[in-house]
This record gives structure tokens, C-alpha cells and sequence, in this order.
């Protein structure tokens, strides 16, 4: 059998020598959606005392300060890591600077698809939330029960679709993994939208432009920066349109596909099938967020 390309390692300590800075995505990586993994709260502390920065990226549809308060609940204390990038707030500042011809060219009325618990996203936004027939465009930050398939949105979908409303999609993940459970997410419908003729922009990862803002405060060299995330689609693939090196985690979303769990090696080879399928490539690999 012949070398994978890509390292497989045991833990994060093995590469952290060779990066300045690190991009984390959070569920996945950090914790479950539930609760942090184990060792999360030990590796962020390792890598600040090691003098590495650490930026949290997450495709949450959501501000920072949310995010902060729930990891602080998890136990992972604020003084563990740096500074903290959002989907949603990234969806949210292009709402309010509308410099974007996307954003430019949308109303000042909504109708928002999502729980309450994501309403941070309109915060000081001059957009009122209506009803879907007063709506100038539809605001997507997932489902409003994380128990909800789409099934039970195809109605609404249908009804956006029919009066060419344009969607602004805050998450674009299609599935997370809770606690072992999958759980559909905002990628998903807006999937959907758009095989029912609907117009969507995404704002989150995979998307070029919000690893080059984590870069720009970050102010470290490209080359010493390494993502560390757990989703093809979304951590590795943006990473990709980056040109940042990614320390794959296959104890994440893919674990079941690669037959492995969190802290678990995979079998290289079976991430490399994986990786192939998807035409994607990595620098590394780790079971989990483990110092």
C-alpha cells in the first residue's frame, strides 16, 4: 500500500510546533453541541501556553457573545482562546453595511426561518421580521427544534420559492452531530430553496472571504496558520479555498463513515478514500482536539 500524503497524528502536540496561529471550528472540535469534549479546555490552554493564537470559526447562526456564554457554561473559560468569528455575525454585518451587491439590493423586511435562540443576528439590523408575504427577502438560520426534519419546511420553502424571495443563508453546515444524533441544520433547506428555483448567498464557511478576515486579525503569516476543523464540506473545503494548511478531525461529523470515534485514529487509508471522493486533501490528520 502506498504512503497517504497527509500525516496521522495523535495529537494536536505532534504539529502545533509548526503553526503561529490556529482557526478552530467549534462543534466537532471543540465540543458536541452539548457539552465540550474532554480535552478541549487542556489543548486551549497547551497551545496559549505555547504562545500559539487561536481563532474560533464557526458556522453558527449566531453572534460571538452567544457562542462565548455557551462555551463558558460547557466550562471552557474566555481567557482560553482568542477572538471569535461567526456565520451569523458575518451574515449580520453585511446586513448592516449592505456593501455587498447582494445585500445592497435586498428590502428592509425579512421573514426569518429559525429559533429564537438565534435572533442575536438582528441585533441593531434596520430590518423589520415579517410575515412571508410582507417579506422582501428570507433570513435562514435552520430549523426552529433541533428535532425538526425538512419535511416539515418544504411548505414555507415552496411558498419563498414561488415569489423569487432571495434567501440569505446563516449556516451553511447541512448536518451536525449531537450527542450521536444528526441534526439537520440551515445548509440543508437552503439546499432545498434552491432545487425549488430559489435564490440563496451563503455566509460562512466554505467561503474564501471569512478565513481572509480571520487572517486580517489574526496578523499572522498564511503559511503559519493551520484550520482545524471536522467537516469536508465546510472546515477542509474552506480551508482549500483559503490556501491554509487543515488538520483534518475524523472523530467528528465523518466518524461513522470512517468507522472511528472522537480521539479514535482513523484508518489513513479510508481517509484518503474519503478525501478522494470528495477531491479534497489535507495536511494532517487527528482522532480528536487532544493535547
Amino acid at each position: 500500500m502506498s504512503a497517504v500524503p497527509f500525516r496521522s497524528l495523535s495529537s494536536v502536540r505532534e504539529i502545533a510546533g509548526d503553526y503561529d496561529a490556529f482557526i478552530l471550528d467549534l462543534w466537532g472540535v471543540i465540543h458536541d453541541g452539548f457539552a465540550a469534549f474532554p480535552h478541549s479546555a487542556d489543548t486551549l490552554r497547551a497551545l496559549k501556553a505555547a504562545g500559539k493564537k487561536t481563532m474560533l470559526l464557526s458556522n453558527a447562526p449566531r453572534r460571538p457573545g452567544v457562542l462565548i456564554d455557551h462555551l463558558a457554561g460547557m466550562g471552557i473559560p474566555r481567557d482560553l482562546y482568542g477572538e471569535v468569528m461567526s456565520s451569523g455575525e458575518a451574515m449580520r454585518l453585511d446586513l448592516i453595511a449592505r456593501r455587498d451587491p447582494f445585500f445592497a439590493g435586498l428590502g428592509d423586511t425579512c421573514y426569518h426561518i429559525g429559533p429564537d435562540r438565534d435572533l442575536s443576528v438582528f441585533d441593531e439590523v434596520p430590518v423589520r421580521r415579517v410575515a412571508l408575504e410582507d417579506a422582501a427577502f428570507i433570513v435562514n438560520t435552520g430549523p426552529t427544534e433541533l428535532t425538526h426534519g425538512l419535511d416539515l419546511y418544504r411548505e414555507i420553502l415552496a411558498a419563498g420559492a414561488a415569489r423569487r424571495l432571495p434567501m440569505i443563508c446563516a449556516n451553511p453546515d447541512k448536518l451536525v452531530i449531537r450527542q450521536g444524533q444528526p441534526v439537520m441544520c440551515a445548509g440543508a433547506m437552503a439546499d432545498e430553496y434552491i432545487r425549488l428555483g430559489g435564490t440563496v448567498v451563503n455566509r460562512g464557511k466554505p467561503d474564501a472571504a471569512v478565513y481572509h478576515t480571520c487572517l486580517s486579525v489574526l496578523g499572522v503569516d498564511p503559511a503559519r496558520v493551520c484550520v482545524v476543523g471536522d467537516s469536508l464540506e465546510t472546515d477542509v473545503q474552506g480551508a482549500a479555498n483559503a490556501g491554509l494548511d487543515c488538520l483534518f478531525v475524523t472523530g467528528g461529523i465523518h466518524a461513522a463513515t470512517l468507522g472511528c470515534s472522537y480521539g479514535v485514529s482513523a484508518d489513513p487509508a479510508k481517509v484518503q478514500a474519503l478525501l478522494d471522493s470528495e477531491g479534497l486533501s489535507v495536511t494532517a490528520t487527528v482522532g480528536g482536539f487532544i493535547w
